[in-house]
């Protein structure tokens, strides 16, 4: 592995997240949980396994990111339930499980690109009404010392994913890529120190956020057997912040 590209997977996703923290402190749960959806992380780790494998690969582990927004919206919707019942530990647990068995499942699947966009956004649409009503939130509060834990957070994912890479195929590469590590971190923290009725705003947030993430994982996926990787790239980030700008309004109307 070249050492400018490790170089790029170890500085540039932890500057990303710290990006994402600082401004999820100024602007609240809502809108940091509609700007962490952002393909900051998974996006990165795409292109470094396309540079890395080739576009095929590329586009199948693309592919395989839009898919895997259906696990990311189970962690969602058992994290707001289960957070009623349990603390943090507990519901981070079962909901990681029940998104890691989501995964598997997906994994198993061979669905057309256009049909896996479809149950993707029929998902999104369905999953802000799952999701149970809470008061208000208070503004964050507690330690604010925890951002080198989440930037360790995010180097250590583009590690995990990108060395095994040619061992685990493009569809499980791009299905990890999705591992929810910004979730993790930003719901755990933020339940822990502000309560669950921030949290869940946070996670009510997060799903309009993932119109873009799955626009940008369709787009790369449509555009990598046919375009070059900066290409490709480009037209995914423009089709992404379009679709990010749309969902914006939705999210100031919840």
């Amino acid at each position: 592995m070249a050492l400018s590209a490790l170089l790029l997977k170890l500085l540039l996703v932890p500057a990303l997240i710290a990006v994402v923290t600082l401004a999820a402190r100024r602007w609240g749960p809502r809108l940091a949980g509609w700007l962490s959806a952002f393909p900051l992380v998974a996006g990165p780790i795409l292109i470094m396994l396309t540079l890395e494998q080739g576009d095929a690969f590329g586009a199948q582990a693309a592919e395989g990111t839009v898919l895997a927004v259906l696990a990311i919206l189970v962690f969602v919707t058992s994290y707001a339930h289960l957070s009623a019942r349990f603390g943090v530990f507990g519901a981070m647990s079962l909901a990681l499980l029940a998104y890691a068995l989501t995964a598997w499942i997906i994994a198993q699947q061979r669905l057309p690109l256009g049909g896996s966009f479809a149950i993707v956004l029929g998902a999104l649409l369905l999953t802000p009404r799952l999701l149970p009503r809470v008061e208000a939130a208070r503004p964050a509060a507690g330690a604010r010392d925890d951002l080198p834990w989440r930037m360790a957070a995010g180097a250590t994912l583009v590690l995990l994913v990108t060395l095994p890479a040619a061992h685990l195929g493009p569809r499980a590469s791009g299905l990890l890529a999705m591992f929810p590590v910004m979730s993790t971190v930003l719901i755990g923290f933020s339940h822990a120190s502000s309560g669950r009725a921030y949290a869940v705003q946070m996670l009510r947030g997060m799903i309009f956020g993932y119109y873009a993430f799955a626009a940008f994982g369709f787009a790369a996926a449509l555009a990598l057997p046919h375009q070059g990787v900066l290409a490709s790239f480009i037209s995914a980030l423009v089709a992404a912040l379009l679709v990010q700008a749309l969902a914006m309004r939705f999210v100031r109307q919840e």
